[in-house]
């Protein structure tokens, strides 16, 4: 089945999601819209959408003059199987303690490890990327330290993979959310692929809005590994559910975003502790004073 793309910028939020509105009315009508805020500080909006037949650029063409954005651009992609080139292509990775990899590279586990098996198919991270990586490193360097608590909370889970290590090695059972029921239920098959059913309580909520998360606040770690924007509108609603003395990772952040997320947090009562640069992206570990 062929797949064809149509992609634009623009800016304002209001203007971007009219437009993506206005490309769910096209005949032929794509099977999913985006519309995501670029998170570099320009302002741009991205909208795209993905046809099985090719769209109709006329109609595109007047959606992008009405809504102020750039001209679509249309491309057919190349049948993929994209699970099988993932997996030929994603090698495992550790971070710290932890060693995250897929079921074709089980026998490549080392014994000195805590294992996390998360899928290619899984398309929330598979623990590739370098804000996961980061936020791993991150839990790592508290447990040397001789770190503990039996409340944690993963903000923005994906695949719960946080939530996962924190029980792998520590007490209690950490809470994972996300605003997207999909994501939830990857979590809960990453938990069941691992042997680790009913470690992790998965919910669905935005940010902290939820009577089971607010039941076992406050928490001795919280990580939030999303965007800079949403990070900043969280500050107030994490210092409030974090324990004194507590501690938060957070990461989604390019590396310049950095200081203005850390100087949000501060003026919300939680202190930076350090911070960990991996490639273009950087991981905030932060405090609350006792």
């Amino acid at each position: 089945m062929p797949t064809f793309t149509a992609y634009t910028t623009l800016t304002g939020k209001q203007a971007a999601e009219a437009l993506g509105e206005g490309m769910e009315t096209l005949t032929p009508e794509p099977y999913g819209v985006g519309v995501f805020e670029i998170e570099d500080d320009s302002g741009l909006w991205e909208v795209g959408g993905y046809f099985t037949e090719k769209p109709d650029e006329a109609g595109l063409a007047l959606l992008a003059t009405i809504n102020g954005a750039k001209p679509f651009v249309v491309s057919e992609l190349p049948e993929t199987d994209w699970v099988a080139k993932v997996k030929r292509e994603l090698a495992p990775v550790r971070a710290g303690r932890f060693y995250l990899y897929g079921s074709h590279d089980a026998d490549t586990v080392p014994d000195d490890c805590v294992p996390l098996l998360i899928e290619a198919a899984m398309a929330f991270g598979t623990g590739h990327h370098d804000t996961t990586q980061g936020c791993l490193r991150a839990l790592d360097r508290l447990v040397t330290r001789g770190v503990s608590t039996d409340r944690v909370a993963d903000i923005g889970c994906g695949t719960a993979v946080l939530a996962m290590a924190a029980a792998k090695v520590w007490p209690g059972t950490p809470v994972a959310s996300d605003i997207d029921p999909v994501a939830v239920e990857v979590s809960e098959a990453n938990l069941a692929a691992n042997d680790m059913a009913g470690r992790v309580t998965c919910l669905e909520a935005t940010g902290f809005d939820h009577p089971e998360i607010a039941a076992q606040a406050p928490y001795g770690l919280i990580f939030a590994n999303i965007l800079k924007g949403p990070l900043i509108d969280l500050a107030p609603d994490l210092a409030r559910h974090l324990a004194p003395g507590g501690h938060a990772i957070l990461s989604g952040l390019l590396n310049e975003q950095a200081a203005e997320v850390a100087a949000a947090y501060a003026a919300a009562g939680v202190a930076q502790v350090e911070a960990e640069q991996i490639g273009d992206w950087t991981t905030l570990l932060l405090q609350r004073p006792l």
